[in-house]
């Protein structure tokens, strides 16, 4: 079967590391932080550091991975390498059931949300047109994603330059605006008293960055299309993490320097704009959360390119459902057709569990939002301990220094996910979902 044309570069690749993980996370995950560590700055910042120790430390073994391996699609294929081809298959049909494609969901709802917050539409996390924007959102950036690939690769450079205007404008202003208006030193002093208290909840906190940072793994599903690859990708996973982290840790400090941290857990979500409101006026501020739906779309958009290489990466091994249909490339748009539809539903799918959590059609919330990512670091560490096993050649500090790290700060995820109480289903779903996936394995393939 053909295999995708190589059309990405550095910048594309860098985008997509940056682009994607620098969207929703940072603008309505900060609340969440500084809530589950009961209102700690200190806390909080800490929570912020330990969740980009599993991204940063992550995306240097991954990068070593790319330099010795590829083929279609990154963490496929070397799980295909290290654990062979049925754990490879599971891994691959878990990101694009279970992981991508929840997240898109996901993204698809905040870029709806932060739209209607943007024309001041009261309740804009759960209304009709919410749920219709969401929709549209998504089947827009499947049809982009179709019809122009090059078109999306340039939307994820442009909107990862435009997404870190308001974080770096909120940043950089808003902690000289809290140095001098004593708001930030105040938060500090008050985080300095209460420090032990919030310490409990601190892995639940780390499990809620874990979302924010997520993505940084999606620029390994294009590997086969990146020009020198080799070369290229871990360039983009380094650089990309170190500026994700930089750029979160500033823009905390920016809001936490106009608002006392009980504002910003009450405000929620439209504590940026009550910040942007505050640094530049109101007109700014309207320009500003512009600015944010714009960085949504383009999380959005990487999320999309992923979940659609994540089946086809599949479907060339001649595995998962209908693969010689999935496998077909259309010579017109070099897009597998069959396979952008196949994701296009099962995105829709988690937008409709995403809803009916929201409307307690089950009783309780189901955490598509963070428990993916909570399994996916889970299946990391396997990786991480056959790097260390297999890659000889490499420096103390790359062999075992670097993946020990990767595991620690995946282990704090994953004890943090165990602790969420809505562990128990997701886990049963997750489960019969990859049993499912079992029936559309070839042990001949």
């Amino acid at each position: 079967m053909k295999t995708l044309d190589k059309k990405y570069g550095l910048w594309t690749s860098i985008a997509m590391v940056v682009g994607v993980v620098i969207g929703s996370g940072v603008f309505f995950k900060a609340d969440d932080v500084l809530n589950l560590t009961d209102g700690n700055l200190i806390l909080a910042l800490i929570a912020w550091v330990l969740g980009a120790m599993a991204m940063i430390f992550g995306a240097l073994v991954f990068a070593e991975f790319a330099q010795h391996i590829q083929k279609a699609n990154g963490v496929v294929d070397y799980s295909e390498e290290a654990y062979g081809k049925k754990f490879a298959y599971l891994v691959g049909w878990f990101k694009g059931v279970l992981y991508y494609t929840p997240l898109s969901a996901i993204l698809a709802w905040v870029s709806a949300m932060y739209t209607l917050i943007l024309f001041g539409v009261p309740d804009s996390h759960n209304t009709p047109l919410t749920w219709v924007l969401a929709f549209v959102y998504l089947l827009l950036g499947y049809i982009m994603n179709y019809l122009s690939p090059l078109l999306a690769g340039k939307f994820q450079v442009a909107t990862t330059i435009i997404k870190l205007i308001p974080l770096l404008l909120v940043g950089i202003v808003g902690v000289i605006y809290g140095i001098f208006n004593d708001v930030l030193v105040d938060n500090f002093t008050v985080a300095s008293t209460t420090l032990r208290s919030g310490q409990g909840s601190l892995a639940s906190a780390v499990v809620s960055t874990a979302f924010a940072y997520e993505g940084w793994i999606v620029a390994t599903t294009i590997n086969n299309e990146i020009k020198d690859s080799k070369k290229n990708l871990p360039k983009a996973l380094t650089i990309g993490s170190i500026v994700i982290l930089c750029v979160y840790v500033a823009y905390f400090l920016g809001i936490a320097g106009v608002l006392p941290t009980d504002q910003i857990i009450a405000e929620g979500n439209n504590a940026v704009s009550i910040a942007a409101n505050t640094l530049f006026g109101n007109t700014a501020a309207i320009i500003l959360t512009g600015f944010v739906v714009i960085s949504c779309l383009g999380t959005l958009n990487g999320l999309v390119i992923s979940c659609i290489r994540t089946p086809f990466s599949l479907a060339i091994r001649n595995q998962g459902p209908i693969p010689k249909i999935l496998g077909k490339v259309n010579e017109k748009t070099n897009m597998p057709k069959y396979t952008v539809i196949y994701a296009f539903l099962i995105s829709m799918t988690h937008l409709t569990i995403w809803y009916g959590s929201f409307n307690n059609w089950f009783g309780t919330e189901i955490a598509i939002d963070e428990i993916p990512i909570v399994l996916i670091y889970g299946m990391y560490i396997f990786l991480y301990i056959w790097y260390m096993k297999h890659f000889k050649h490499l420096s103390t500090w790359k062999r075992f220094v670097v993946p020990t790290l990767a595991i620690i700060g995946s282990l704090i995820i994953v004890y943090g996910g165990i602790v969420n109480p809505s562990i128990g289903i997701y886990l049963l779903i997750s489960i019969i979902v990859i049993l499912c996936g079992l029936f559309f394995y070839r042990k001949t393939a």
